[in-house]
């Protein structure tokens, strides 16, 4: 029996072309969710891989070796309730991008 796992890779939208071309030049399977950042509110794509246990360390380099983080010019939210005075609105540069990637053992799985 092949042992799997599940490959959940969440990456910047501008990463998301150059990572699917490695994925499938690299012979891995890849299905790609249209996701949205919940700090930034950006677009992003999560890729789920399924892949064996043994391939799983080539999936992982070539994410890494795919998706950079980059500094981006953000305008703060403004505060929900307290002291309005004290808010700035001024552009924050903070860092995006990379990738956020989780890996899952695959108990089962099926191809009908």
């Amino acid at each position: 029996m092949v042992r799997m796992k599940m490959i959940i890779a969440v990456v910047q939208d501008q990463d998301s072309n150059r990572l699917s071309k490695a994925l499938v030049d690299n012979n891995f399977r890849a299905t790609k969710l249209a996701s949205t950042g919940g700090f930034l509110k950006s677009g992003n794509t999560t890729f789920m891989i399924g892949t064996e246990d043994i391939r799983v360390d080539r999936a992982l380099q070539i994410i890494k070796d795919n998706c950079r983080s980059r500094e981006q010019l953000v305008a703060p939210v403004s505060p929900m309730g307290g002291n309005a005075d004290s808010y700035v609105p001024y552009p924050v540069e903070v860092e995006v991008g990379g990738a956020t990637v989780f890996v899952l053992p695959i108990e089962q799985y099926m191809h009908f």
